[in-house]
């Protein structure tokens, strides 16, 4: 079944990569190259999945997802963060904002696929 996903990544090529691999499984992306972008594309958005970077500008993601969370039309949304970032301490933040998996870059596409069967 169709899902709608927000990719949020300040990299185009990780977007395209993400969005191809998405795409490819029969699902709809929707695009953003920050958190405040990832914000601005929710709005009046029904999303199944977020999948968000870590280290981006304007606006990280563990940010973006405290945000997204806050919002009582995103809250039970799931989030998986999708970074090169794999220090434990920063998982745990990620969880406490309500991230609900971790996925290290560079990402195999079954991997990817797989978690996003789970969550979304």
């Amino acid at each position: 079944m169709s899902k709608t996903i927000l990719i949020v990544d300040d990299s185009a090529s990780v977007r395209q990569v993400v969005s191809m691999t998405l795409k490819a499984a029969g699902h709809t992306v929707i695009e953003a190259c920050d958190g405040l972008d990832g914000l601005k594309k929710l709005e009046g958005q029904k999303v199944n999945l977020i999948v968000s970077d870590v280290n981006m500008p304007n606006m990280d993601g563990l940010t973006f997802v405290k945000e997204v969370k806050s919002n009582p039309a995103h809250q039970f949304t799931p989030v998986l963060m999708l970074t090169t970032e794999s220090d434990s301490s920063l998982k745990e933040r990620g969880k406490e904002v309500g991230a609900k998996a971790w996925l290290v870059k560079p990402f195999r596409p079954d991997i990817l696929l797989a978690a996003v069967a789970k969550l979304a």
